[in-house]
């Protein structure tokens, strides 16, 4: 069997190495780097997971964080601007072009709480996904139904189908500057160690503020776009590479950035008895800092807490 491989590989003129080199080259036919590989596809059916049991898991908290784009370790997420870049996308292209591919996504709340509710009714999937992106201050409301829909960053095409348009990316991405997510902390007791995991996420646009006297919380609420649940998201992100930064040979997923917690965020709130988030019971910007830092330490010391010596 092995001489029959030989000779069909001596056959094509290639060498066993070099059939080898050719599937794993980090150039591609036409001596260009390899950005898309085939491999990278296909590892979005086979996304790595560790099961935990629930009989395993003796503490757990729910904690609500924001990516700002803002921070130098989150530039990656927001770059490129630019809808034709043939190699990289931004963290908000990657959704809208998964939302256009059929991922459902959630409305948020209509009783003002930012949390997620992945209810039946709020679920949009087609054409019920475009009101879930108007933007306040990108979009004149009072104009026609016709001129609204040629601004939206999605729409339908010819055939009725949900598209991707191009033309409103840039003008849209420039003020998509925050993300929030919703993270459980957890101890396994079988591994004996914490995990977090990214439960969901939600695109928090700066133009959809309502009201310039807008109270914190208010503002939180008007600018979250909708809800994505993050396992439905992943094979998306398991699919593209994100900006390298100062190393173009370091490449990683979006997927993979995400699980190796490459980026930054700051803590808005947990779940609690009081069912409030920070920015409702914390008024001053001191006590804010305050509060986020002693849930950090707790978090923290959750794991120290639980053994026993």
């Amino acid at each position: 069997m092995k001489k029959l491989v030989f000779v069909i590989v001596a056959l094509l003129g290639l060498s066993t190495v070099q059939a080898q080199h050719q599937i794993n080259s980090f150039f591609d036919e036409m001596g260009l780097v390899r950005i898309e590989t085939q491999e990278l596809a296909e590892s979005a059916d086979s996304i790595v997971t560790v099961f935990h049991r629930s009989d395993d898991i003796v503490w757990s908290r729910v904690v609500y964080r924001i990516i700002d784009l803002r921070f130098k370790q989150n530039y990656q997420l927001y770059t490129p601007l630019s809808p034709f870049d043939p190699a990289y996308s931004s963290l908000l292209k990657v959704m809208l072009m998964a939302v256009a591919d059929g991922m459902p996504i959630y409305a948020k709340d209509d009783n003002g709480d930012l949390r997620p509710s992945f209810k039946a009714d709020a679920k949009r999937e087609g054409a019920d996904v475009f009101s879930l992106l108007d933007v306040y201050n990108l979009t004149d409301f009072d104009a026609d139904e016709e001129t609204r829909a040629y601004e939206r960053i999605l729409r339908l095409d010819s055939t009725q189908n949900v598209e991707f348009y191009a033309g409103a990316f840039s003008r849209f991405a420039k003020n998509q500057l925050k993300y929030m997510i919703q993270e459980v902390v957890f101890f396994d007791k079988h591994y004996s160690r914490m995990y977090s995991k990214i439960l969901s996420i939600a695109p928090m646009h700066a133009d959809n503020i309502q009201s310039e006297n807008a109270t914190v919380m208010q503002a939180l609420y008007d600018q979250i776009l909708f809800w994505v649940p993050f396992d439905s998201f992943r094979p998306y992100l398991a699919q593209q590479y994100i900006m390298p930064k100062g190393n173009d040979t370091k490449r990683v997923t979006y997927d993979e950035f995400f699980a190796q917690k490459l980026y930054t965020s700051y803590i808005v709130g947990t779940n609690n008895i009081y069912n409030r988030l920070i920015p409702e019971y914390a008024t001053t910007f001191e006590e804010i800092k305050r509060e986020q830092s002693r849930i950090e330490w707790e978090l923290l010391s959750a794991e120290q807490d639980l053994w026993e010596y």
